[in-house]
């Protein structure tokens, strides 16, 4: 009877041993992912679009402005950014483009 759980501990450790070791197997990140605070856009994707106008435009839809904080430039890296209301003693409000 101990040799059969000792064979069945061997073969559940051994299929265990051969799953991927990643901590984010089951989730991606999109390139692109805000809420009414900021946001990040993908390096890979900045190089591609014009990841400032993706910005503005998230942003404008809860009537703030953009602050960008940093960029990570290189391939796996993010763009992050913040959204802030719009200053006093300004006019105007955040524009806002047409797709």
């Amino acid at each position: 009877m101990r040799r059969k759980v000792a064979a069945c501990l061997v073969a559940v450790c051994g299929m265990l041993a051969a799953l991927p070791a990643q901590a984010d197997w089951l989730q991606t990140v999109p390139p692109f992912k805000g809420n009414d605070t900021g946001g990040i856009v993908a390096y890979t994707l900045a190089a591609q679009t014009d990841a400032r106008q993706l910005a503005v435009d998230h942003c404008a839809r809860y009537g703030k402005v953009v602050k960008f904080l940093s960029v990570q430039a290189h391939p796996g890296g993010y763009l992050s950014f913040a959204c802030r209301w719009v200053p006093y003693g300004s006019e105007s409000r955040p524009l806002r483009t047409l797709y």
